[in-house]
């Protein structure tokens, strides 16, 4: 798994901590939440172009739709969830948004799998 992957699961672990301490306190997320989460999305547009990169480079065994997807996918979980969030300002928004946030590892995990049929 690539060092990015690993940064960027552990800032999901930290903005999952804060959502469920949020959901527990029956608070909903303000602007320290959403500058985290923007952050995230900051090295997710780091990894949509490192992932592009070694696509172009060399791919020989990869599924370059599959592989490109996930990195899309990705890439647009954050803003949808955090958008619903906003939108639902209810302890049911927090909840759509810390899914939105244990998805992306589990991304990362698929993207890495992806990656290794690389021969």
């Amino acid at each position: 798994m690539s060092t990015l992957h690993i940064v960027l699961s552990l800032g999901c672990a930290l903005v999952l901590v804060q959502l469920i301490v949020l959901m527990v306190r029956d608070r909903l997320p303000g602007r320290i939440t959403y500058a985290l989460l923007a952050l995230l999305e900051l090295g997710l547009v780091v990894q949509l172009v490192v992932g592009l990169a070694m696509v172009f480079d060399d791919h020989r065994g990869v599924s370059v739709p599959t592989y490109v997807g996930y990195l899309v996918g990705a890439l647009v979980i954050l803003p949808l969830a955090a958008g619903w969030s906003w939108a639902e300002r209810t302890r049911s928004g927090t909840g759509v948004l810390l899914v939105g946030v244990v998805l992306l590892p589990v991304l990362f995990l698929r993207l890495h799998d992806i990656w290794s049929t690389h021969v």
